[in-house]
């Protein structure tokens, strides 16, 4: 039976790798980007539908701040849905490359070796489902805010206009990333 007590370092390490909670680092890249992503349709409505920026800087700071954070939103389960799958697909090319850099080092023992791999995984993984994560989610965020604002609530006032397109963009696209497929 296993001791109920503290987990090790390594378990710690893997059951981190496993779990929703991001990293402080990508957290903070997720929410600036969202900000960045968010603050695009203040433009659009600025320059295109006419809308004053100082009269309306109350809905565009409300609708900005819900429009982020939804974004965020969308960025962390995103990224959680396809980290585990690529790192299934570049886990024989790094175990190649890390094999490949160890070789020499006969000092070194299989665990160790088996560790390394497992790290460099996650990190390659990690990076590329953070970079996946923004672009998708930025280009439907953009795509559906476009769509919404020239298509679907064309014939309603700026106002509401900027209100429905960009949180009903920033809602769906976070609706989405709630899918694990």
């Amino acid at each position: 039976m296993v001791a109920k007590g503290k987990l090790t370092k390594e378990e710690e390490l893997l059951l981190q790798d496993f779990s929703r909670n991001v990293s402080k680092k990508s957290s903070i890249i997720f929410y600036f980007n969202a900000l960045i992503v968010s603050a695009i349709p203040i433009w659009l409505f600025w320059r295109i539908h006419m809308m004053d920026p100082l009269s309306s800087a109350a809905i565009f700071g409300l609708v900005t701040a819900i429009a982020t954070y939804l974004v965020a939103f969308a960025y962390m389960n995103t990224k959680f849905v396809l980290k585990h799958k690529v790192a299934q697909k570049v886990e024989d090319a790094v175990t190649r490359e890390v094999m490949r850099k160890l070789s020499d080092d006969k000092k070194m023992a299989k665990k160790e070796k088996d560790e390394r791999v497992l790290w460099k995984k996650n990190e390659v993984a990690e990076a590329e489902a953070t970079t996946f994560s923004l672009f998708y989610n930025n280009a439907l965020f953009l795509m559906l805010v476009v769509v919404g604002s020239f298509l679907i609530f064309k014939s309603v006032t700026p106002a509401y206009n900027y209100v429905f397109s960009t949180l009903g963009a920033a809602g769906i696209i976070a609706l989405f990333s709630t899918s694990t497929q």
